[in-house]
């Protein structure tokens, strides 16, 4: 399998790292400066599940050229089009592109780019960051991955992407039902999302407040009803577990606020935006996720007013 990566950042710079380290035809397409960075360091992983220098193969835009079998298609929702077009070079014939971005909205416009027959389906689950200098940070044993065809057919390039992540220290899965595992994150995560930005809190922070509680959990119920309106109505056992997650006072937060506390672009529209328009297309409470869609908004605007503290 020849593999092309967007980017050598967290997501990517992990599993891609891991995938070149065990000796997969591993390529990087990036930026000037993250290519003069691996070349002088190599692409740096440091992780509880061990540290890694590797000397790893990349490639600029200019030069990008078909003949690669998968795309690891790694950026946020903001960046969506300009990651499009990045990649657009590199999908030949049977190219397949594997989406290991949040949520889902993205998936009819990689259709509507590339064809559905070229976009798999596929999530990650993993605490990972870069450095200032270029150092992939992995900061927890968790490093999931998973992926299928929203078909569910077995297909000679799932199977060519097992094979490769067999060889790996990733805890990986060949979905059966990829799109159902992908509504049960975002299920999650647009709650934990919505919640943590709109009162600017960890999940501690928000129990410990008056009606912190109630409101996460009315947020994530009408996850649920969504996703069951949808036709992905989760499992009792990841229902059981994201109520419990989303509940227990802890320091944890979507990585959504972590952006908004730096100043950085955030995918309002993408998570909780989404889940917003589809709460209204089925008449489901949209409360939370509405006082959530609009603080994002607004963030977003002081934003590109320059008018943030």
């Amino acid at each position: 399998m020849r593999l092309l990566v967007l980017g050598a950042g967290g997501i990517g710079g992990y599993f891609g790292g891991r995938l070149a380290q065990a000796g997969i035809d591993t390529t990087f397409l990036v930026r000037p400066k993250r290519r003069e960075q691996i070349a002088a360091n190599g692409l740096v992983i440091e992780s509880p599940n061990g540290n890694a220098r590797i000397d790893a193969k990349t490639v600029l835009a200019e030069d990008l050229r078909p003949g690669y079998d998968l795309v690891l298609f790694t950026c946020k929702a903001y960046d969506l089009d300009s990651a499009m077009d990045a990649i657009a070079p590199a999908m030949g014939s049977g190219c397949a592109v594997l989406p290991m971005l949040n949520g889902l909205a993205h998936l009819d416009r990689l259709d509507a780019r590339f064809g559905a027959a070229a976009v798999m389906g596929g999530t990650c689950q993993i605490n990972v960051g870069l450095a200032p200098d270029g150092t992939v940070r992995h900061m927890e044993p968790l490093n999931r991955l998973l992926f299928g065809e929203r078909d569910k057919a077995k297909s000679p390039r799932a199977q060519a992407l097992a094979d490769a992540l067999a060889r790996t220290p990733i805890d990986w899965t060949w979905s059966e039902d990829i799109l159902q595992d992908m509504w049960e994150k975002v299920t999650f995560l647009a709650a934990l999302a919505a919640s943590t930005c709109l009162f600017r809190g960890n999940i501690a922070e928000i129990m410990a407040a008056p009606e912190g509680k109630a409101i996460v959990l009315r947020c994530f119920e009408a996850n649920v009803a969504i996703a069951r309106a949808e036709g992905h109505p989760p499992g009792e056992k990841i229902l059981q577990w994201a109520a419990e997650r989303l509940t227990r006072p802890g320091p944890q937060s979507a990585s959504m606020l972590r952006d908004m506390e730096a100043g950085k672009p955030v995918e309002a529209d993408h998570i909780v935006g989404h889940m917003l328009a589809l709460a209204r297309k089925h008449g489901i409470d949209d409360t939370v996720l509405a006082m959530a869609h609009t603080h994002l908004k607004t963030y977003e605007a002081r934003r590109a007013a320059n008018r943030l503290p």
